[in-house]
């Protein structure tokens, strides 16, 4: 079992890459992989529908964190900077191309904290970050860290949000299994600590909820003290969930901002 208090040197065994990152086209010389790290509680499995909105050559790579999924029986990390340096581990053991990161929530300040520790690293970054549902890092919450909160309580701070069908909570079996993984990814953004670098040199495009609670659209636009390049905000129906309806027109958005991406890049080579 890997357990969070190990150093991140101490994860990586053989076949570590294909535990991490799941590659969804099998189209071999793709021209970009779009890394993406889903939001607290949840599976990248969350993403797997995306591939087919996207050309061939763009390749969708699910990010799969212990604690879910095929890696179920695995203990979750607790802190964001443990997780943030074990994927840079395994993600320095990947073939050097063109990639982009995407996030909600979570993902988004993995994202973030990924690309810095590469750059740190000096590792070749990211084409460009694409992050939704996350307030730039460096603003302090309004909201109260509710991860060391009583089970019942902590349950009810997270039906709040809109995420979680109802039957996940009803279902005993379920519920054992979901609410210690949400806990735990609610303890690395309760637990982060925002850390001033320089700006990073990638664009970041914002996708935010109209509708959106947790998150307005200021904190959203304050990402752009986070990179020297152009920063971009877009808003869509709903709420902090608008990720998961394609009736909000948010991943047409998205494939259309990654392509022309691909497109800048490909004109400046």
């Amino acid at each position: 079992m890997i357990v969070s208090g190990a150093r991140s040197s101490d994860r990586l065994v053989d076949g570590s890459n294909r535990l991490w990152f799941e590659s969804l086209s099998s189209v071999k010389g793709q021209s970009l992989r779009l890394f993406c790290f889903p939001y607290a509680g949840e599976s990248a499995q969350v993403f797997r529908n995306w591939q087919r909105p996207f050309l061939p050559y763009v390749g969708l790579c699910l990010v799969h964190s212990p604690g879910r999924g095929t890696r179920i029986a695995e203990q979750p990390f607790t802190r964001l900077k443990l997780l943030v340096q074990t994927v840079a581990d395994v993600m320095m053991r990947e073939p050097c191309r063109a990639y982009v990161l995407y996030g909600h929530n979570l993902g988004a300040l993995i994202s973030f904290e990924l690309t810095r520790d590469l750059r740190r690293r000096r590792f070749v970054l990211p084409m460009c970050l694409f992050l939704s549902g996350c307030g730039a890092p460096n603003i302090t919450s309004r909201e109260a860290p509710i991860f060391n909160l009583p089970e019942e309580t902590f349950i009810a701070e997270v039906k709040k949000f809109n995420g979680t069908p109802q039957e996940v909570f009803d279902d005993q079996e379920l519920k054992k299994i979901f609410v210690p993984v949400l806990r735990a990814d609610c303890g690395m953004v309760g637990t982060y600590e925002y850390e001033p670098e320089e700006p990073l040199p990638c664009p970041i495009t914002l996708y935010g909820g109209l509708h959106d609670q947790h998150v307005p659209i200021n904190n959203l636009r304050a990402w752009k003290e986070h990179t020297s390049a152009s920063c971009r905000v877009k808003m869509f129906p709903r709420d902090h969930f608008f990720i998961n309806n394609f009736d909000t027109g948010f991943v047409d958005a998205f494939r259309g901002d990654v392509l022309d991406g691909l497109h800048n890049r490909l004109l400046a080579v």
